[in-house]
């Protein structure tokens, strides 16, 4: 039998194996990866530096260890460069293979804003353990050198938000730049955004809200931001973290005919391309999340670990071409902040014009805030501090709908 191939080593490609290995230990596999194969939790990387967490100790698995306990074969360093559907070929840098089914979980790669100046080229990411240990090592150059070392991030969302808190936590003085006019505003209501804010504001972290850097001077020493509103500041380095973008070119480079892509990789409710035995999951995909045919990129946790499950059973139960459907249900995202810990579930965008939210303090000042439709139906919900229990009873009434 000819083997399946995953292209990529991130959760959503290993944690594909992982499934397709609890149903089918005989079928060969082969996983592609650009680096060298070892895995490591991405979502990690926002809450590592106060941790003290070198890079390697990231890493929880080499690539001769993953290899050996799902009986795979790995061929690391190697990249994707043309796929060809109606062969059922694929051609990388280490040659030509023929697959039965192929996976794409190739993930997503930062957002890199348009800044003008001469320090533009010394904005960080961090998307990949690599782009980790080059931030890490800047950070400590940083802190042995500079008596009070600041810190710039672009971007208050999730990512954002988990690493100004992270690095406050470390000792440096963060400054959290964005656009909008509150942190997390396309995910938390308005009253558990302003709780995030105001607790990471008590720690002594800035906000810089409904603005934007425009450019960013090197000053030898520092780096000399300035923004939409006119603002100066002086910082030590810029992290920018202003969101993903879906990595997308490799299905519209497929032949005969490109993969259909939006915002990402399009799958249908089984996972699959618009190509014959290609899926595709993670951080590149775009999943179809209802039965109206609405789609969404998902890059969380809990729709990888769905998709794993549901396109392993398919792989599985190839011979009898028989189809799973991805279970897209109720999933609340957990906001890596201790400050002020979060789960939210925010209502799908068909929904938000059809309720609304409102707001319940309890005794123990946790903040509970539901988006309750016109007919009283439970939509979505957030949660701060984050309780297991209530969390799961918010579940249960939504699944209960």
């Amino acid at each position: 039998m000819k083997p399946i191939f995953v292209i990529g080593s991130g959760m959503a490609g290993v944690s594909l194996i992982r499934e397709l290995r609890k149903l089918d230990t005989s079928t060969p596999i082969i996983l592609v990866t650009a680096d060298d194969g070892g895995f490591y939790s991405k979502p990690m990387l926002s809450n590592a530096f106060a941790q003290n967490k070198l890079p390697a100790q990231l890493k929880t698995q080499t690539a001769t260890q993953l290899a050996e306990q799902l009986a795979i074969t790995i061929l690391h360093q190697t990249q994707l460069q043309k796929i060809e559907s109606d062969r059922h070929v694929i051609h990388t840098s280490m040659g030509e293979f023929e697959y039965h089914a192929l996976v794409l979980a190739v993930g997503a790669q930062a957002i890199r804003l348009p800044i003008q100046g001469s320090g533009a080229n010394q904005i960080m990411s961090v998307n990949h353990l690599d782009d980790y240990a080059k931030f890490r090592d800047r950070l400590e150059q940083i802190s042995q050198s500079v008596t009070n070392p600041t810190i710039a991030i672009l971007g208050a969302g999730l990512i954002g938000c988990e690493f100004a808190d992270d690095l406050n936590q470390a000792g440096f003085e963060v400054h959290l730049f964005d656009p909008n006019p509150s942190p997390l505003a396309a995910l938390l209501p308005p009253t558990v955004s302003l709780r995030l804010q105001q607790q990471l504001e008590a720690k002594g972290i800035h906000f810089h809200l409904n603005d934007s850097v425009t450019s960013v001077e090197d000053q030898g020493d520092n780096l000399k931001l300035t923004t939409k509103d006119g603002g100066e500041f002086e910082v030590h380095l810029v992290l920018s973290a202003v969101g993903l973008i879906p990595n997308k070119a490799i299905a519209q480079q497929c032949h005969p005919t490109p993969l259909h892509t939006d915002r990402g990789i399009v799958v249908d409710a089984n996972g699959m391309t618009s190509a014959p035995d290609i899926y595709a999951l993670g951080d590149c995909a775009q999943y179809t999340v209802d039965t109206d045919g609405n789609s969404s990129v998902l890059p969380y946790i809990a729709p990888i670990l769905a998709a794993a499950r549901a396109i392993a059973k398919s792989l599985a139960d190839s011979s009898t071409q028989k189809a799973h459907r991805i279970e897209l249900g109720p999933m609340p995202v957990i906001i890596k902040t201790p400050s002020c810990p979060i789960a939210v579930l925010p209502p799908s965008p068909q929904v938000r014009a059809k309720g609304k939210w409102l707001d319940e303090h309890l005794a123990d000042d946790t903040l509970i805030s539901r988006f309750v439709l016109d007919d009283g139906r439970l939509a979505g919900f957030a949660l701060t501090p984050n309780n297991a229990k209530i969390r799961n009873e918010l579940l249960a009434l939504m699944n209960a709908r």
